[in-house]
C-alpha cells in the first residue's frame, strides 16, 4: 500500500507480540519473499522493478538535508516519526540504487526508533546481494544505514 505522502511498507503476514510483527520477523519476511527467486540477478531485478512502481519524491523533498552523503548516485531519504514509529521514503537517480534504498526503507518502516537503532540489515547478505554489488554501492548502502540510524537517534 502506498500513497504520495506515505512510505511504502510491507504488509505483515504473521502477527508478532501483541499483534505486531517485530523488525526481526519483518526482515525474515522480506528475505523469504525475495529468496524464492533463485537467480541473484533476477532477485535484484525484482527489487528494482518494485521501486519503479513507487512514486518518486517531489522536488521539494530532494533537498540537501535529505541527501545521502557518501553515495555516488544522488540519493535521498525522507524520514518522519508518526505515532512513535519511523517512516522512510526514498528516491535516487539510479534505478538500482533506488531499489536498494527502497528495500532498506521497507525494512525499517513502521519500526520504533529503538528497533531501528538495534537492528542491522542482514537481508542484503542473506539475499546474496552483497556478492554482486560493487564496493562503491555497498559503501553507499552503509551511508544510507547511517542516515536512518542517525534519524532514529535524533527522535529517541
Amino acid at each position: 500500500m502506498h500513497s504520495s505522502t506515505r512510505a511504502v511498507a510491507c504488509k505483515p503476514r504473521a502477527a508478532g507480540h501483541r499483534g505486531r510483527v517485530t523488525l526481526a520477523e519483518k526482515q525474515q519476511q522480506l528475505i523469504d519473499d525475495y529468496a524464492i527467486i533463485p537467480d541473484i540477478q533476477e532477485r535484484l531485478g525484482a527489487i528494482v522493478d518494485r521501486a519503479r512502481r513507487t512514486p518518486p519524491l517531489v522536488d521539494a523533498e530532494r533537498i540537501d538535508a535529505n541527501r545521502v552523503k557518501g553515495c555516488i548516485s544522488q540519493a535521498w531519504v525522507v524520514a518522519a516519526l508518526v505515532e512513535g514509529r519511523c517512516q522512510f521514503r526514498t528516491d535516487a537517480d539510479s534505478p538500482l540504487v533506488r531499489g536498494l534504498l527502497m528495500l532498506m526503507c521497507d525494512l525499517y518502516n513502521g519500526a520504533t526508533p529503538a528497533e531501528v537503532a538495534a537492528t542491522e540489515p542482514v537481508l542484503l547478505e542473506e539475499l546474496e546481494l552483497t556478492k554482486i554489488l560493487s564496493p562503491t554501492r555497498l559503501n553507499g548502502l552503509h551511508s544510507v544505514r547511517a542516515k536512518i540510524r542517525e534519524f532514529a537517534a535524533q527522535v529517541s
